[in-house]
């Protein structure tokens, strides 16, 4: 009776966060602590000791670091190159926008800040090139989506941070690198449907003039570096684990790198740099995702704490065939982020699931963990998520978004869905 009073505390959540548009996290936060307290007997101590510390910080001390970048205009100047350096291959102007979209996720901007600034920018290149805003709209939702993927970025290193807390320390970052290299194939391989099936696409780029952007200025320069040599220095080390697992100094050096903590090291010499200013880069931190995220977590956490976790592991796994589990995930990891943020709701309640279910059934965890992340992003182009709202809130006009409202919820959503589940269950078999 308990389990499914978390679950529908979950569903509530998630409900009463999208119909009055306040945070999820805060809801979650006052189930699990009604729930946890007076309906497991928990002390208010243990109850406020479930808030990822550790997740928040990452999220914290990531996104104040690549905040300089944004706020000096380090990344939205990048992604104008990219596109520019399009210029003599106009008809593949939607895998420019993507991979434009996914450098700069990939970079550390994370997917709402992309699409913050890319959306609008996608949108005016689509009708100077005369090209469907719809494919616009998928090639910079997958960008931002799959670039956030990578392991140094907002997402990967979420997803990371989950995988860990589930007890995949050991194999998290290797994890990630599946996840981040499945959503990019699945990207192009949508974008290629969009941009190639519909005969109205056959005429992109005729006309289209590329403006070359201005040099970037000695701070940008500097943060480009700066952004680079972080990225070397958190990503070398595991890759040399992976390289040389043998290796005594390599893993002992490997166990002490944490992104978090040189995030904070490179936020402060950009700051020293006077690299953009203070205010301004600590104002930007997605505190409204991390208090959705780490709210969610809690929740979470009275779930595992009342043996939730468990009891839907084992009824996934005596009542599905062990094929179709992957699958059906996918599914649910789709249409719950239909309403809601893969990040802050789909993966922190599903990840937790993995662990005794792949134990129950013998599936590789990596299967169902990439599926659930490649499900659930499947559907954030719905505009009723993240990614869907942001390209209708970048849209010129109030004619323009009436027209792309319908096409995003009936055409994209169902189509990107569908892609997705055919191509996790390739997947499943594969992996």
């Amino acid at each position: 009776m308990l389990s499914v009073l978390i679950i529908g505390a979950i569903a509530v959540s998630v409900a009463i966060g999208y119909k009055t548009g306040y945070n999820t996290g805060l809801f979650a936060i006052v189930f699990a602590y009604v729930i946890g307290c007076f309906g497991l007997g928990m002390k208010t101590k243990e109850v406020i000791g479930l808030w990822p510390v550790s997740t928040m910080f990452v999220i914290f001390a990531v996104s104040l670091f690549y905040n300089f970048a944004l706020v000096n205009g380090t990344l939205e100047k990048t992604a104008r190159y990219l596109l520019y350096a399009c210029r003599k291959f106009p008809g593949l102007l939607p895998f420019a926008i993507y991979l434009a979209a996914a450098v700069i996720a990939a970079l550390g901007a994370g997917f709402f800040t992309v699409m913050a600034f890319m959306a609008p920018i996608t949108l005016l290149i689509c009708e100077e090139a005369k090209m469907d805003k719809l494919v616009g709209a998928v090639a910079v939702n997958c960008g931002a989506l799959s670039g956030a993927n990578f392991m140094t970025s907002g997402s990967g290193i979420i997803f990371r941070g989950l995988m860990d807390d589930a007890g995949f320390q050991e194999s998290s970052f290797q994890n990630s690198s599946v996840i981040f290299a499945a959503s990019v194939l699945f990207s192009l391989i949508l974008i290629g449907l969009f941009r190639y099936v519909p005969k109205s696409n056959r005429s992109i780029g005729k006309g289209v003039s590329f403006e070359k952007p201005e040099s970037f200025t000695d701070k940008q320069k500097t943060t480009l570096r700066l952004i680079i040599s972080m990225i070397l220095l958190v990503l070398i080390f595991p890759v040399l684990h992976i390289i040389m697992p043998g290796s005594d100094v390599i893993s002992r050096i490997n166990g002490r790198i944490d992104v978090g903590l040189a995030a904070v090291i490179f936020s402060v010499i950009a700051l020293m740099l006077k690299l953009a200013p203070q205010k301004e880069v600590i104002a930007k931190v997605p505190w409204n995702t991390i208090i959705m995220i780490c709210g969610v977590g809690m929740l979470i956490g009275v779930a595992i704490e009342a043996g939730t976790i468990d009891l839907l592991s084992s009824y996934a796994s005596s009542s599905l065939p062990v094929w179709l589990i992957p699958i059906a995930f996918s599914v649910i990891g789709a249409v719950m982020s239909f309403f809601s943020s893969t990040l802050g709701v789909v993966c922190p309640a599903l990840f937790p699931i993995v662990p005794a279910l792949a134990a129950g059934t013998g599936i590789n965890p990596l299967i169902l963990f990439t599926c659930i992340v490649i499900g659930a992003q499947s559907s954030a182009i719905s505009p009723f998520s993240s990614g869907g709202s942001l390209v209708l809130g970048s849209c010129g006009s109030e004619e323009e978004r009436s027209r792309m409202f319908p096409r995003l919820l009936f055409l994209a959503v169902p189509c990107s869905v569908l892609a997705s589940t055919v191509y996790n269950l390739v997947l499943s078999v594969l992996l």
